[in-house]
């Protein structure tokens, strides 16, 4: 008897695609922006630069990740998980600044670059991958 076909590969390689690519994003945004932050701001703008960058990962990864949780599930789960990272995002967001408050070992505005960039680019890379993938609309 031969195996059923993987009914959800066609997400599943979406967010593989949103995964990789916002890997990549974040990559790119802590070395590029690490040696203009550190032109800008010196070692501070470096801080800073990974500090968003690494936030931009976190941010970015959470979202895939809550997206894969819940292939095949029914749309008001999937909004809710989604919903719910968004929160869990926005405490640790939260924490972080709180935290960081009163540091001077990182530049505050290379951080707020940085982030913004990888904000806005992980959106349109997620939407570039959703929007490139094969994804079937109805269940056969």
């Amino acid at each position: 008897m031969s195996e059923m076909p993987d009914t959800h590969q066609s997400e599943r390689a979406v967010l593989r695609t949103a995964l990789r690519d916002g890997g990549l994003l974040v990559a790119g945004l802590a070395v590029a922006g690490s040696a203009i932050g550190f032109l800008v701001a010196g070692a501070a703008g470096v801080w800073g630069a990974l500090l968003g960058a690494a936030l931009a990962a976190f941010f970015s990864g959470v979202t895939v990740w809550s997206m894969a949780q819940t292939i095949g599930k029914p749309p008001a789960t999937m909004g809710a998980v989604v919903m719910g990272s968004w929160l869990g995002k926005m405490v640790v967001l939260v924490v972080v600044l709180v935290l960081l408050r009163g540091q001077d070992f990182y530049d505050r505005v290379v951080l707020f670059v940085v982030l913004l960039i990888g904000a806005v680019g992980s959106a349109l890379l997620d939407y570039r991958a959703v929007r490139g993938g094969r994804v079937p609309y109805t269940d056969a």
